[in-house]
């Protein structure tokens, strides 16, 4: 009868029948013999929590912890983990953490697991306390304990936490890829480039992560010679490159301004089988913008739509910048008239295709569009309109803006602003306003803020000398 009732838990478990799942631990609790009880009821539980843990039944799972506690199974450790990750997949951080503190189960896998969700919801403090905690009570972390760490160490830009669980992983662990690759990862995202390396050098194995970040760690530094460097070792190698390595390296060529290399690896990308993602079609887009390619561009774009790539926003945004780049300005518009939650940079997507095509007046009316929406425009909003405003010589625009960017602080320190409004007066033949501005940016070189207590009054009184 036993055997017959832990058949049917398991399967009322796997199909979701919780109620019929707790009837028959009812049953097995009742009619079990002192000899088979605990395990019986053991391997039932364990199937309930489960099956309440995927089907994300909250209450039912509560209620079976309390019946755990009843019991005195709370300390199992069998249980405990299940107990932990069933809160976790609630994102209750707070109950996991309560059981993993007075569970006395001396295996680092509740701990583990209680750190790694710490990390993924970017609750890096909490993971590093944690693990400091799991240390003290004398649990001997593992191998899938230190990538967590070091990645909250990362995260965290905390060198010297970093260092001291890389002394404990060279005390205390035998060699392992993941933790040697989260290693490699965690120094390059302190910018110890040289370490990272050298860590990368030693490696008696690499794997596609060890490559990706050794590469990701130059890429981040902007140290491209090296990164490509790297890729052709890789590549000689003959090691498998994942898409991240392709896209960080041909997005470095498009940095670099090198666009042939860019689209010759998105070329061998395709020939080798890998499927373009978002962020390939992007450097893909934006080389062709850089070149005029209209023809290759548009290429690109049916094929993002066949892989469904197309509605990614830095996918719609680099066709914006890409069609208008061409001058084919009524296809960009209709993209962005078709998105309709814009962000910042679609908006500069688009007012950065009018001013360069010097359309001043369609340049201004997105601007007031953006402002009407709520959206706050940014410097590289201002800096891509205010040459325009220079190259036409449109002062009445230019006006404009330079009374909005005075009522906005946050422009304060933007030199490249205030340089490009001397440039628009400048060709303006404007004289007093010209020295204002001279005298701005003078101050603003030197790092000295406007001290402006009112931020409507300068810029009325800048309109009344323009006027």
């Amino acid at each position: 009868m036993i055997d017959s009732l832990l058949a049917s838990i398991k399967t009322y478990a796997r199909e979701g029948h919780l109620s019929e799942a707790f009837r028959s631990l009812s049953l097995i609790k009742l009619h079990a013999s002192s000899s088979t009880s605990c395990d019986a009821v053991l391997h039932s539980i364990s199937s309930l929590l489960a099956s309440c843990t995927s089907h994300k039944s909250l209450p039912q799972g509560k209620q079976l912890h309390a019946q755990i506690i009843r019991l005195g199974l709370e300390q199992h450790p069998i249980l405990v983990p299940k107990l932990v990750t069933f809160y976790l997949s609630f994102n209750s951080h707070g109950d996991a953490y309560i059981v993993v503190e007075n569970s006395n189960v001396l295996h680092p896998l509740p701990w583990n697991l209680l750190i790694s969700s710490y990390v993924k919801d970017e609750l890096l403090n909490e993971a590093l306390a944690t693990y400091e905690q799991m240390v003290k009570r004398g649990i001997r972390p593992d191998c899938f304990t230190y990538p967590s760490v070091l990645k909250a160490c990362g995260e965290k830009l905390d060198i010297g936490f970093g260092k001291e669980v890389h002394k404990s992983i060279d005390a205390s662990c035998e060699w392992n890829l993941f933790v040697h690759n989260s290693l490699v990862s965690m120094y390059g995202k302190f910018g110890l480039v040289d370490v990272a390396r050298q860590l990368f050098d030693i490696m008696p194995q690499r794997d596609t992560i060890s490559w990706n970040s050794m590469i990701s760690c130059y890429a981040s530094k902007g140290m491209w010679n090296e990164a490509f460097e790297l890729f052709g070792n890789l590549q000689m190698e003959g090691t498998e490159i994942s898409i991240i390595t392709w896209n960080t390296i041909a997005g470095g060529c498009l940095r670099v301004g090198n666009i042939k290399g860019a689209l010759e690896l998105l070329s061998q990308m395709r020939v080798g089988g890998i499927q373009l993602d978002s962020v390939a079609f992007s450097v893909g887009l934006s080389s062709s913008s850089h070149i005029g390619a209209i023809k290759l561009g548009k290429e690109m774009h049916g094929s993002a739509i066949r892989s469904c790539c197309d509605g990614y926003d830095n996918v719609r945004n680099a066709l914006i910048t890409m069609y208008s780049r061409c001058k084919d300005l009524r296809h960009a518009y209709t993209l962005f008239q078709s998105i309709e939650d814009r962000s910042i940079i679609t908006w500069n997507s688009m007012i950065s295709g009018y001013s360069h095509m010097d359309r001043a007046e369609e340049a201004s009316f997105i601007f007031r569009e953006m402002l009407c929406c709520g959206i706050e425009p940014n410097h590289v909003t201002i800096a891509s309109i205010l040459p325009l405003c220079a190259r036409v010589a449109n002062l009445q625009h230019g006006k404009e803006f330079h009374c909005y960017i005075t009522k906005h602080v946050v422009f304060d320190d933007y030199l490249m602003l205030w340089n490009a409004l001397v440039d628009m007066y400048a060709r303006s033949g404007k004289k007093i306003e010209r020295g204002e501005m001279t005298s701005h940016t003078k101050e603003t070189s030197r790092g000295v803020k406007k001290k402006s207590p009112h931020k409507g009054t300068k810029g009325d009184e800048l309109r009344m000398n323009l006027g």
